[in-house]
């Protein structure tokens, strides 16, 4: 009977490491968790200048080195790495990996044509070794862009729970790899998606009457990043700051340029 104890013990106890490896291996580390309010600085073109005086930067993850992002926590900033994880980029170095398969229409900029994301077999792989590469370069989160195609006419036939899938597909590539994601516009899916992502990057809720659908983000104590490019900032700024948002007014090509809340 003592040698049965003894076993059931050991095998529980066995059980129990394995559990905790596991839950370990899908959460490996604490990850950035940006509050409400949180100053930023979005750049996406141009030479980067790192003299703003903010605690976040949002940059094009393909375009900095892992020396830029070391260089930013150096200054004591958290880095976000821009990419575009629902559109096709005729740019980028990893262009030729995408099939024709699974690229639609274009979504309005030079270049740049939709995917078919219900084609997780091939796009789970290319966005895994994207996000293999912000984090090998440093970076703490993940802008993960054009993540609302169900909405826009991309050439396939794409449903709201066909973007849900992806959307957690792409938050779960990033958590896995210890960084933060954020929820890339696709507003109606947020009381969905809400406890998925860590914080939220929106443009242009102030100049669609929008802003109030990113509440539930600012209730869960998680950052809104948000950006107006048509309006001025006395029109958009005293509700930004009523609802916590992280308010910028920029320029369409996402430059240096900048006016803060």
């Amino acid at each position: 009977m003592t040698r049965v104890l003894a076993r059931r013990a050991l095998l529980s106890l066995l059980l129990l490491a394995v559990g905790c490896t596991a839950a370990s291996d899908d959460k490996p580390g604490a990850r950035w968790r940006p509050e409400p309010g949180t100053e930023w600085q979005w750049q996406l073109s141009g030479r980067l200048d790192t003299s703003v005086d903010v605690p976040v930067y949002d940059i094009d993850g393909f375009d900095h080195s892992a020396d830029t992002v070391a260089g930013l926590h150096d200054d004591g900033r958290k880095v976000i790495c821009y990419l575009s994880t629902g559109a096709w980029e005729d740019w980028r170095p990893d262009a030729e990996t995408f099939p024709d398969r699974v690229l639609g229409k274009g979504n309005g900029w030079e270049g740049e044509r939709w995917l078919d994301i219900r084609e997780t077999d091939v796009l789970e792989p290319l966005m895994a070794a994207r996000m293999d590469m912000c984090a090998e370069k440093g970076f703490d989160a993940v802008e993960p862009d054009n993540m609302d195609g169900y909405r826009n006419r991309t050439g396939f036939p794409l449903t709201a729970a066909d973007q849900l899938r992806y959307n957690r597909l792409i938050a779960r590539l990033a958590h896995e790899r210890g960084l933060a994601v954020g929820l890339k516009n696709d507003l109606d899916q947020i009381p969905e998606l809400v406890d998925d992502f860590d914080f939220a990057v929106n443009e242009q809720c102030a100049q669609y009457g929008e802003c109030d659908d990113l509440t539930p983000f600012i209730e869960a104590g998680k950052a809104v990043f948000h950006v107006e490019y048509e309006m001025r900032t006395g029109d958009f700024c005293p509700e930004a700051r009523r609802l916590e948002l992280s308010s910028l007014l920029k320029k369409w090509e996402l430059g240096v340029w900048r006016k803060a809340c």
